[in-house]
This record gives C-alpha cells, sequence and structure tokens, in this order.
C-alpha cells in the first residue's frame, strides 16, 4: 500500500513513494527557487510551483504505479491569493522570509496585536490591498499546502490543516476558531480562507493524477520532519539543521499554558490534528544555521563545499580558545534579538582555517543545546537524546559537537529529509497502513548514533553570545 508524497520545500518540490515499510522507493527533484526583487523581498511564481509539484508526481507515479493515498509536506506560512473561478494567481506568491510588511506588524504592535513578518496574515493583507482593495472579488487564499491541494482537485478543494492554519496568524490560539480581531483589522473577508481539516484524514480525491488517489496527510515542513523521526510522544523532540535551525518537541494534547512565546523563547504549534485530536509541541528556532557554513564556502573561500567544512575542521583537535556566534541574521531562540550580528572572538596569531571552521560547526553546535535548554525549561521536560536531519546532519564534526554540546546523545535519521516520512506517515495512519502512532514510533531506524566524548565550554559560550548581542542597537529594539 504505498503513499505519494508532494514535499514542497523553499529551493525546490520534491516527490516521492514511500511503501508499508517507511522506505522511499521512488523519488524526483526539482529545483524552484524563490526571487528577490528588492532587499527583504521574497517571491515566488505559484504556477511554477503547481506545475512542478504535479510534474513530479505524474514522473514517479510512471515507474511505481499506482498509489494508495497522498500526502504533502510544505514550507510554511509561504502565502498565495488566486481567483477562485478561474485559478489564476492574482500575484506572485509571497515567501515565509519576505519582510516586507515589518512596518505593518510593528503599527499592530502599538495596538496590541501581535503578528510577525513570518507569519501569513500581513502578507495575505498586503496582497488584497494591491489586488482587490475594495473587497470585492472572489478570491481564494493559501498556503502551499492549500494550493497543492487546490490543483491535485482541480479546484474541488479548499482547505488547509492546522498545522499550518496554526502559524498564519488567523486562527485563535487554541486553532479552534479564526481571528476576528486580526481579520477585522487587516480587513480580511473570511470568504477568501480556507477550511480547516485533520492533518491526517481523507480530503479529496486528487482528481489531476491517475487513479484519484485520497489526499489523506497534510503538514508542515517542521511538523511533518518530527513525526518522520518518530517524535510522536511526549518528551521526543528533533532539530532539522537546514538553512536556519528547527527544534520541535511533542507536548501532548495539553496545549502550554502561554499565548504564543514561553519565558525561553520557545513558540507553541500544532504538531497535528487526527480524528478532532490535536497534539500540541513547541518550537525553537536558530536563524542561520547552515548559511554559516555557505559563508565559509561562497564569501570567504575557506571551503570549497559544503561538505569540505568536515574534512578542514578535522585538521585540528579542536578550536584553540576560537569562538564563533552565528549571528549572521541575527539570534533566534532564546535571545530574539535581531540585532545580534556574527562574532568571531579569542583569534591569535597562530589561529588557522581549520581553527575557523571547527569554531563555525561548533557555534552551530553550541546554538543546537541553546535550543535544547530553552525548550526544556519552557516544558519542563528532559530530553534524553535528540534526533537530527537536514544537511548539517551528514556532516560527523559537526554532529559530534551537537553531542559535546548537548551533553546527549544524537540519533542521526536515515533520511536527510525526513518531511517526506511524516506526510507519508499521516497519509498512511488515514489508509490503515500503520494502525497507531506506536507502529510509526517503530519504525525510527537512525543511520547512526553518537555519543559525547567531552564537554564544550558553555559559559565561555553564553560570554560570547552576550558580546555579539545589540550590535544594531535598532534591530535589536525589534520585538514581535
Amino acid at each position: 500500500m504505498p503513499v505519494l508524497v508532494i514535499d514542497v520545500g523553499t529551493s525546490g518540490v520534491r516527490s516521492v513513494v514511500v511503501g508499508a515499510d517507511g522506505r522511499i522507493s521512488h523519488e524526483a527533484y526539482r529545483e524552484v527557487l524563490p526571487a528577490s526583487p528588492a532587499p527583504g523581498l521574497v517571491e515566488f511564481d505559484p504556477v511554477e510551483m503547481a506545475g512542478a509539484a504535479l510534474g513530479l508526481a505524474h514522473q514517479v507515479l510512471s515507474d511505481a504505479g499506482t498509489v494508495d493515498a497522498v500526502g504533502i509536506a510544505n514550507q510554511r506560512a509561504s502565502t498565495i491569493v488566486w481567483d477562485r473561478a478561474t485559478g489564476e494567481p492574482t500575484a506572485p506568491g509571497q515567501g515565509w522570509q519576505d519582510l516586507r510588511t515589518v512596518g505593518a506588524c510593528l503599527e499592530l504592535q502599538a495596538e496590541g496585536i501581535r503578528l510577525v513578518p513570518n507569519q501569513s496574515a500581513t502578507k495575505l493583507a498586503n496582497i488584497l490591498d494591491e489586488v482587490d482593495p475594495d473587497r470585492t472579488r472572489d478570491l481564494c487564499f493559501g498556503t502551499v499546502d492549500s494550493w497543492i491541494v487546490w490543483n491535485l482537485t482541480e479546484g474541488r478543494s479548499h482547505v488547509t490543516d492546522l498545522s499550518n492554519g496554526g502559524v498564519t496568524g488567523l486562527l485563535s490560539a487554541d486553532g479552534t476558531t479564526r481571528n476576528h480581531n486580526v481579520l477585522d483589522v487587516l480587513n480580511i473577508p473570511e470568504s477568501v480562507l480556507p477550511t480547516v481539516v485533520d492533518s491526517s484524514g481523507e480530503v479529496a480525491r486528487a482528481t489531476a493524477l491517475d487513479g484519484a488517489p485520497p489526499i489523506c496527510g497534510i503538514a508542515g515542513d517542521q511538523q511533518s520532519s518530527l513525526i518522520g523521526q518518530g517524535c510522536v510522544h511526549p518528551g521526543l523532540a528533533k532539530i532539522t539543521f537546514g538553512t536556519g535551525g528547527m527544534l520541535d518537541l511533542c507536548v501532548g494534547e495539553q496545549r502550554p499554558a502561554f499565548d504564543q512565546r514561553g519565558p525561553n523563547g520557545t513558540f507553541v504549534i500544532a504538531c497535528w490534528r487526527r480524528a478532532g485530536h490535536t497534539v500540541w509541541g513547541m518550537e525553537a528556532m536558530i536563524l542561520s544555521a547552515g548559511t554559516n557554513v555557505e559563508w565559509l564556502r561562497d564569501d570567504l573561500g575557506v571551503i570549497s563545499t559544503a561538505s569540505e567544512s568536515h574534512d578542514v575542521a578535522a585538521q585540528c583537535k579542536d578550536t584553540d580558545g576560537v569562538v564563533f556566534v552565528p549571528a549572521l541574521l541575527g539570534l533566534g531562540t532564546p535571545q530574539w534579538d535581531y540585532g545580534a550580528r556574527g562574532t568571531l572572538l579569542g583569534v591569535t596569531r597562530g589561529t588557522d582555517a581549520p581553527h575557523v571552521v571547527r569554531a563555525v560547526l561548533e557555534g552551530v553546535a553550541q546554538r543546537g543545546a541553546d535550543l535544547v535548554e530553552a525548550a526544556e525549561a519552557d516544558a519542563g521536560v528532559r530530553m534524553e537524546s535528540l534526533r537530527i536531519d537536514g544537511g548539517m546532519s551528514a556532516n560527523p564534526t559537526f554532529v559530534q559537537a551537537l553531542a559535546d554540546a548537548t551533553q546527549r546523545p544524537i540519533e542521526v535519521s536515515s533520511v536527510r529529509e525526513a518531511t517526506t516520512l511524516g506526510a507519508a506517515f499521516l497519509a498512511g495512519l488515514s489508509i490503515g497502513i500503520w494502525g497507531s502512532w506506536e507502529e510509526v514510533a517503530a519504525t525510527w531506524r537512525p543511520e547512526s548514533v553518537v555519543e559525547p566524548t567531552r564537554e564544550l565550554d558553555r559559559a565561555a559560550w553564553k560570554e560570547a553570545v552576550r558580546r555579539a548581542a545589540g550590535w544594531h542597537e535598532d534591530l535589536s529594539a525589534l520585538e514581535f
């Protein structure tokens, strides 16, 4: 009983077929990059995105044959508006990184409404102000999951799941109702909004595909990765180390008490909803993780490939006192200091390239430990181990540094992009491939488990972070 998964990321689209053993049997990928027409703007072509998704789905199905269900995983909060009658987008999609509505968020903050530019709410209002200022057109709004479902069902289904809907800023804190205060202030008609459905359960038939298989699983990428790594019981957590870094912790059916952001800088998320029951979690964020390795490669020329960072760092046994704070885009959890900047400390005449490269990898690992400490404090739990995926999980020096910084065993996912597995599990639970969350959890097979071998100096690290903070005072003053 195979499942087709369409996984739409920030830089590309992937289509895979997952079997009942939880393994990928067929896979196809196409790069679909966003554009940045001006500083702070991140746009994409919704038609190109949908075309890639359907094209890759047809491609893998031609090799794999029929499937029993479809799952969708996607970048969250990216915003698309289209005409309900024609299905044509009214404007370029605005990516989740797009910052054009920062000013609007600050104005709303003064009115007591806390929204961030990475959410969908102000992006949607911005597009509507451009294409439908009088709010008279019959339009549809959707995040990427909604847009893909619309195209798979040939315009018959306008939905989103709670894991995606919960990060738009358009729902109440518990996800049960729409946030009418935000809708009123931003002049967003309820008619444009999708219906919120369960993350696991049949939504509609994908009539655009051969055999019209049912769409049975939908989840945002980080929640899907959490499920894909078997973190489906309270206390289990994963970090995805890609361009940035996201720790997601499964909390359970009791929503955390704080409204939006916890005392230690984590955010409440809906992990998934199934049969009407919502499982909640917490999320902590590194604004730049793999970006720092790209900086070494593309800007400094210290390494020629990202994977080479391991080989160069392995030329020295430690950093010889060099510390790097990876705040190229500021600091996320727990500080949330947008004015912090990358900082290199402890450099001497004897410092060479291996020391700097190792310091960069250890700096990202230290940030990972920051996320663990923050999530544990806000949730009141202890993580006995940590599961990881993403591009940096293939770097042995980094993974060992993460184990040393967190003083926990690190379980490395055998699938670098575990998002695809999570969407497959959600769809498979709906049609009976897996009978329970226990069976999903039992599929977890780490590629390796890395134990701590030494302790990194956390006190020195925290002093380095203090020195990196507040470099741009105006940006550090931003509070969302």
